[in-house]
């Protein structure tokens, strides 16, 4: 129900059948009265959907810029580390601080559109969640197996994605290219060593696998000690 803040309007329930035959539309000609109600039929409700997808895209884009950040500013400081002649006296007193502030300052543009164009197949994984959930009930089993099939390619673009947006932050954070530019770099080195990625990949797996294994054995060990 729709009320006037004016003094000068009676505070009294309108109805929208009637609303028009009332002297609120005289006394406040930009006043409107709409009955809004879940499911009704009012602008707001007719895009309710719309919004709650644009929403969820903006809260996909904003993680996957903090996450590229993180990532940008870790690559920054490990290369300057890594390329520093003489250590400590060619690193920066500050290292993540000034790779925090090199990211912010210069590559904040090739971070947005890096975790546009993730959030953008996340949207769109979303959509496909969404209308499989739609059809469930249904009984056109081309449908489910074209549909089934779009989950899975765009679940393969999104982790292909997520791992070249990792190495091309590494590109921008050494060398300060465009993310387009970092990008297309990555991709051809990683092509010519595709072999000794894919070993060092397995290899930091299994590594990472026994660092957490160590960790749960040391925390499983420490409660059952008398004084844990």
């Amino acid at each position: 129900l729709g009320a006037s803040s004016s003094p000068a309007v009676p505070q009294r329930p309108l109805s929208p059948q009637t609303f028009n035959t009332t002297n609120v539309t005289r006394l406040c000609p930009d006043a409107q009265c709409l009955f809004a109600f879940y499911g009704g039929e009012t602008p707001y409700h007719q895009s309710l959907i719309a919004l709650q997808f644009f929403n969820l895209f903006m809260f996909f884009w904003l993680i996957n810029f903090v996450i590229a950040l993180g990532q940008v500013t870790l690559a920054g400081a490990f290369a300057s580390y890594y390329w520093a002649f003489k250590k400590p006296q060619d690193m920066p007193a500050f290292p993540l601080f000034s790779a925090f502030g090199r990211a912010l300052r210069y590559h904040t543009g090739s971070l947005a559109f890096g975790s546009l164009i993730l959030a953008i197949v996340q949207i769109i994984r979303v959509i496909l969640e969404y209308l499989d959930h739609r059809l469930k009930a249904a009984e056109n089993k081309l449908a489910k197996f074209l549909l089934g099939c779009l989950k899975c390619c765009f679940w393969c673009l999104e982790k292909f994605i997520k791992f070249l947006n990792r190495n091309a932050y590494i590109m921008i954070a050494i060398y300060g290219t465009n993310f387009c530019t970092s990008a297309r770099n990555a991709f051809f080195l990683l092509m010519r060593n595709i072999i000794r990625v894919a070993v060092l990949d397995k290899v930091t797996d299994f590594l990472l696998f026994l660092g957490k294994l160590l960790v749960v054995g040391s925390v499983g060990e420490w409660s059952n000690h008398p004084l844990g």
